[in-house]
C-alpha cells in the first residue's frame, strides 16, 4: 500500500489531489479486547506513550490529512502508533 500510494500521489498530484497512508498501531477495539491482561501489558510496554490508541486518535489523523491544513502533504505514511515506529 505504501508504494502504491506514493505512485498514486505522484500521478494525481498535478490535479491537486493528495494521497497519504495512515499506519495505525494497536488500537482499543473488539480485536484487542480479546487479549488477556498479560498480553496487553507486553504490548503497552513497547509503546513509548504508554497506552494503546483510541479510535479517535486514528480518526483525528484522518481528519487532519483531509483538511486544508494538510493540502501540501502528499505521498507520506503517517504512523499513528504512540511512537512504536521509532523503536
Amino acid at each position: 500500500l505504501v508504494g502504491m500510494s506514493k505512485a498514486l500521489a505522484q500521478e494525481v498530484g498535478s490535479r491537486g489531489i493528495t494521497v497519504n497512508v495512515i499506519a495505525p498501531g494497536f488500537v482499543e477495539t473488539p480485536m484487542t479486547d480479546v487479549l488477556n491482561d498479560e498480553q496487553k501489558a507486553r504490548l503497552i510496554a513497547g509503546i513509548p506513550l504508554g497506552r494503546m490508541g483510541a479510535p479517535a486518535d486514528v480518526a483525528g489523523a484522518a481528519v487532519f490529512l483531509a483538511s486544508d491544513e494538510a493540502a501540501w502533504i502528499t505521498g507520506v505514511t503517517l504512523h499513528v502508533n504512540g511512537g512504536m515506529a521509532m523503536i
